[in-house]
């Protein structure tokens, strides 16, 4: 686990603006601006049922959260204006696919089955804006090599998109 703080008004940018954060799924959030929004991740199935829409969902679908892509608009409509929020956070996990790559890319003794998570925890207190990395796994280990490989990511990919942090 590592705390970042962000270059505010760039990794906005990306999370609001860009497509850099859509292969993540969105778990919870919450928006604090002349009041509390409060938004579940969790997709729900019965939703769909019967559904004449084209937009449907395959019931046997493993994804249980919705990619961060169907949320972003809806968050960026409640944050946008002259004013910006009093607070929010945001809670990402690695969608199944990059929690797959980062296993095979680091050579890891893992199962993508027995990881439950691998989360970026965004807060913005109304100045600051900081990130917290989490894993979570579905079985005991004391081995440590997929939150230190997923800390190292976590850096390089915000490198990787230019957003500045620096570690607290």
């Amino acid at each position: 686990m590592v705390n970042l703080t962000l270059d505010t008004k760039k990794c906005m940018a990306e999370l609001l603006l860009r497509d850099t954060f859509h292969e993540f799924l969105f778990i919870e959030g919450e928006i604090t601006t002349f009041n509390k929004f409060s938004i579940d991740g969790l997709i729900r199935k019965e939703f769909y049922r019967d559904s004449p829409d084209e937009e449907t969902i395959d019931s046997s679908q493993t994804i249980s959260y919705s990619p961060w892509k169907k949320l972003k608009d809806f968050c960026f409509s409640i944050i946008k204006g002259k004013r910006t929020p009093l607070d929010f956070k945001f809670i990402f996990t690695l969608s199944e696919s990059m929690i797959e790559r980062m296993i095979k890319e680091n050579d890891l003794d893992f199962r993508t089955e027995d990881v439950q998570g691998l989360y970026l925890n965004f807060r913005y207190d109304g100045s600051t804006l900081t990130c917290i990395t989490g894993t979570s796994l579905k079985t005991f280990t004391l081995d440590k090599s997929l939150e230190h490989a997923f800390d190292k990511w976590t850096g390089a990919f915000f490198s990787a998109h230019d957003i500045n942090w620096n570690k607290k």
